[in-house]
């Protein structure tokens, strides 16, 4: 049987819970979050938007179906969002190190260990969350014994230029070239452009693209304020001065809502889950859709002709905005899911769509 060294979650708060490490064994700090998919480990650890946060998992049993091969096909992975693990740490109920799935290669403990991240288990993940919702996500650390840590804040500093690409890189060869302007970008983004004729030019979040020659432009998810991101913000502003096509994601529905001169703000606890419902503003539609944000747009700040485009069922927050007249839109959900529901996939539609009509 598989001896697990003890180690603490420490909140700011000073609540302390005691668990078992299954991961690396390391302290850590970063802002304590929690996310309520019973599915999609792999898929949310390795998601760049969890850069510089501990990841709590509300489901009880994690690590039955493993981890899945990390091979890559046309310059990315094709089963995980990225390249490594993002997030700083995992805390769960109860680990399972005994796996089973069809494309599985490795324990989810083994897989932390390999990219040096702690994860503990036996913690009352139901109290946490219960504390988390109460008071909001904040500040915490997982501590071993032999090595005290200070908290960390990673709000306090510009993530998105930590996950983002270094330098340009190109996938497909499709008929409409996309800029891609990388702020944390996941994987089935690139996967579900490439699906629909696309060449995807994928930049670094500061890159000035506004000489270059494109179709469209589309804003990745990311993690952290998206005040921090002020150059990508400029950028922007020179493609909404047109009327190139522009779509955005996540912290990409937050970019673009600065860029057209609306305020973000920081939510309590965020949306992090695969069941946020959302409704299309003016209709009866509502959808089931995959989240991850912790900020959100003010939409009582957005300017004369823009709109909200989609509302958050259970609190009335903004999931996403459009121009009244030119082809940009963006969307605070995850359309293309990984993991969750794909019941609004078809958005990337509308944006080549609006690409087809500008060419």
């Amino acid at each position: 049987m598989t001896a697990f060294r003890k180690a603490n979650l420490i909140l700011e708060d000073g609540t302390v819970f005691e668990g078992r490490s299954f991961g690396y064994e390391k302290s850590i700090a970063g802002e304590v979050v929690f996310y309520t998919g019973m599915t999609g480990y792999p898929e949310s650890l390795t998601d760049p938007s969890y850069a510089g946060q501990i990841l709590v998992s509300t489901y009880p049993m994690i690590g039955n179906y493993g981890i899945p091969s990390e091979k890559q096909e046309q310059g990315f992975s094709v089963f995980l969002e990225s390249e490594k693990i993002q997030a700083s740490g995992m805390i769960i109920s109860d680990y399972s190190s005994d796996f089973s799935h069809w494309n599985a290669e490795k324990s989810l403990g083994n897989w932390l260990k390999s990219y040096e991240v702690p994860g503990l288990s036996g913690i009352d993940t139901r109290a946490l969350t219960k504390i988390l919702r109460m008071k909001g996500s904040m500040l915490g650390k997982i501590e071993f014994p032999e090595n005290p840590i200070d908290f960390y804040d990673p709000n306090l500093e510009n993530l998105v230029s930590t996950v983002s690409c270094r330098e340009m890189a190109i996938y497909g060869s499709g008929e409409y070239t996309v800029i891609l302007v990388d702020c944390g970008v996941k994987n089935n983004i690139i996967r579900c452009l490439l699906k629909r004729n696309t060449t995807v030019v994928r930049v670094p979040w500061n890159y000035d693209f506004s000489r270059d020659d494109y179709d469209g432009v589309f804003l990745s998810n990311g993690p952290g304020d998206p005040a921090m991101c002020g150059k990508t913000v400029e950028n922007l502003r020179k493609v909404l001065a047109g009327n190139k096509p522009v779509m955005g994601i996540c912290l990409g529905n937050q970019l673009l809502a600065r860029a057209a001169g609306a305020d973000t703000y920081k939510l309590k606890f965020g949306h992090r889950s695969h069941n946020q419902p959302v409704l299309l503003t003016g209709t009866d539609r509502c959808f089931i859709t995959s989240q991850n944000h912790g900020y959100a747009v003010a939409p009582d700040t957005l300017p004369g002709d823009w709109e909200p485009l989609f509302i958050n069922v259970n609190d009335n927050t903004n999931e996403g905005i459009q121009h009244k007249t030119k082809p940009f839109f963006s969307t605070q959900f995850h359309p293309e899911a990984a993991s969750g529901p794909v019941d609004t996939e078809f958005l990337f539609d509308r944006f080549i769509q609006s690409i087809k009509k500008q060419k």
